[in-house]
């Protein structure tokens, strides 16, 4: 055969192939990996990179690419590498995303470019209600919905009054507006503190004490949360007025609070000892490469890896078809590490909620469910959402 002929064959075959069997899927992963919040994009990433060995780094039998940016915890940088990750690298996937502010600025940018967005954190009421979009997607939770859970335990438990307390950015709204249209009791004071920057909560405990109520709830995720509640034992408040909280005792906090931990309830739609097969297996297989538990966040990124793989195994690594591929998101058909659960209308789960308490597992800390708090619950805006299905 003449070598014109051979050449020939080879662009005939070359183009029998065809074209999405050319592509990797490219995922683009926006978190925060500098600064105090950095352990937090740590955990996700680690997660993350766990789940693609669990899938043998393919999805649909495509190789996946992940390009991981760093947010710095700054909109503005969110917003730019989001950008980058649409314009340039033209990636299939956007996930990651820690803070809401952060996701809100980004979020234009991807509904716009019909790139989709799995969320694998922040979960901002504008998004699961008025600003819904058939381009998004997430594997946590509604701001609302944590804070609301800790709000009925606390009417169960008889609590007839609160003072509140959270970082001013737009979870801390959230979570304080969903605490209150949960708990029946009376709120005696509330404070929004600065954010990311105020590590110091001396004038705002003053505060509370003087309010003389029944209970303090507050949030406060990462780092803030470990001097928030170092603070809180400190001035002696812990003696006097039940503390409840939301994102403060978590996996990652637990080997800086040890004892502090102790008697502090919180809950999540995700604790380490939930029984699903998944779930043990993302546990063990996680202690086993990174010597350390999972936190919530870590089993949020792990499910989105798992999620996104749902849809590219789908349309067999076909990725021009987005539409078949927001289909199989929509049925939430994989195994999740909380257990199974199905998507409302506006692209949030519909999920079970746990009460959890920190205990001591020999010298090390962990925590355990106690109770479910809330049952298949829905977010409260998922009515303001527009999106037909």
């Amino acid at each position: 055969m003449s070598k014109r002929l051979i050449a020939s064959a080879a662009m005939l075959a070359f183009a029998a192939i065809p074209a999405h069997a050319q592509k990797d899927v490219k995922i683009g992963f926006v978190t925060t990996f500098t600064g105090p919040q950095a352990v937090v994009g740590n955990d996700m990433r680690d997660a993350f990179e766990l789940a693609l060995d669990h899938l043998g780094r393919k999805m649909g039998g495509l190789n996946v690419q992940v390009i991981y940016e760093d947010d710095t915890l700054k909109p503005d940088i969110g917003k730019q590498k989001t950008d980058k990750l649409i314009q340039s690298d033209k990636v299939n996937f956007l996930t990651g995303y820690m803070m809401s502010h952060v996701l809100l600025a980004s979020y234009k940018s991807a509904v716009d470019s019909e790139t989709f967005l799995i969320s694998a954190n922040a979960g901002p009421s504008q998004i699961a209600g008025d600003l819904c979009s058939p381009w998004f997607f997430s594997t946590s939770w509604q701001g609302d919905q944590v804070p609301q859970a800790i709000g009925e335990y606390m009417n169960q438990k008889g609590v007839k009054s609160v003072y509140l307390l959270a970082p001013n950015y737009a979870a801390g709204k959230d979570v304080i507006a969903g605490f209150k249209s949960q708990f029946k009791g009376k709120i005696v004071g509330e404070d929004f503190t600065r954010w990311p920057d105020q590590l110091d909560f001396s004038a705002e405990l003053s505060k509370a004490r003087a309010a003389r109520p029944d209970a303090v709830f507050a949030f406060y995720p990462g780092a803030a949360g470990v001097q928030f509640l170092t603070q809180y034992s400190q001035v002696g408040l812990r003696g006097q007025i039940p503390l409840y909280t939301s994102f403060i005792v978590d996996a990652l906090s637990l080997p800086q609070l040890k004892d502090l931990s102790l008697g502090i309830p919180g809950a999540q739609h995700w604790v380490i000892d939930l029984p699903n097969e998944a779930n043990k297996k993302f546990v063990a297989e996680f202690r086993k490469k990174y010597g350390r538990n999972p936190s919530f966040y870590a089993a949020q990124a792990y499910d989105s890896a798992m999620l996104i793989d749902s849809a590219v195994k789908a349309v067999d690594g076909d990725l021009t078809k987005k539409d078949a591929m927001r289909e199989a998101m929509r049925k939430a058909n994989y195994a999740s590490v909380r257990g199974s659960y199905k998507y409302g209308n506006n692209h949030f789960p519909i999920q079970n909620f746990y009460l959890q308490e920190a205990v001591k597992d020999g010298d090390n800390f962990t925590l355990r469910t106690v109770a479910t708090a809330l049952k298949d619950h829905q977010d409260r805006y998922a009515a303001k959402c527009q999106m037909k299905w």
